[in-house]
């Protein structure tokens, strides 16, 4: 990981690096792509990281202020992996801060939209926004009703993690198709 590259600012950095990897674990596994019509592209698994970490920054938003601070480390630390992942891509320096404007405004978008949904427990317009977000060249993509069940049911689950387990990096998301 690039987390070493990076100076942190406060002594999170195992929590932070532990969790993110979790987060990251959790956005990669296989049955997301293969049976939730979840695109197996860059821009698919930057969608799926995108919608976990909306969660898990649900989740923390009444955490104290440890889990707070851990979030938003794992903010930064999302941000410099889709740098890193630009720069990767061969978008010269020049042109990595408008491509990273643009990935900021699609994942603040994202959670706006994802909140809204989220916050009524409505899956069909969960759905609806996943099916723009995940597939937006499609005229009619795929139904995304088992991605939308799975992260309602995620949240539910998040809700019920206990503060200590936040704070310790160690938050879990509950596996796809179980």
């Amino acid at each position: 990981m690039i987390f070493g590259l990076f100076k942190r600012k406060s002594g999170n950095i195992a929590i932070v690096e532990r969790q993110y990897a979790l987060l990251t674990a959790a956005a990669r596994q296989p049955f997301l792509y293969t049976d939730l019509a979840v695109p197996d592209t860059v821009m698919g698994r930057f969608e799926m990281l995108s919608a976990i970490l909306i969660l898990y920054f649900r989740r923390t938003r009444a955490s104290a202020r440890t889990g707070q601070e851990i979030a938003q480390e794992i903010v930064d630390a999302f941000f410099e992996d889709v740098d890193h992942s630009i720069r990767e891509l061969g978008v010269g320096d020049v042109g990595v801060p408008k491509k990273m404007k643009k990935f900021a405004g699609m994942f603040y978008g994202r959670l706006e939209s994802y909140a809204a949904a989220l916050e009524q427990g409505d899956g069909e317009a969960l759905a609806a926004a996943l099916r723009r977000n995940f597939h937006p060249d499609a005229h009619e993509g795929p139904a995304m009703d088992g991605l939308a069940a799975y992260l309602l049911a995620t949240e539910a689950v998040l809700s019920e993690t206990p503060e200590e387990v936040v704070e310790a990096g160690q938050l879990r998301m509950p596996p796809a198709g179980a």
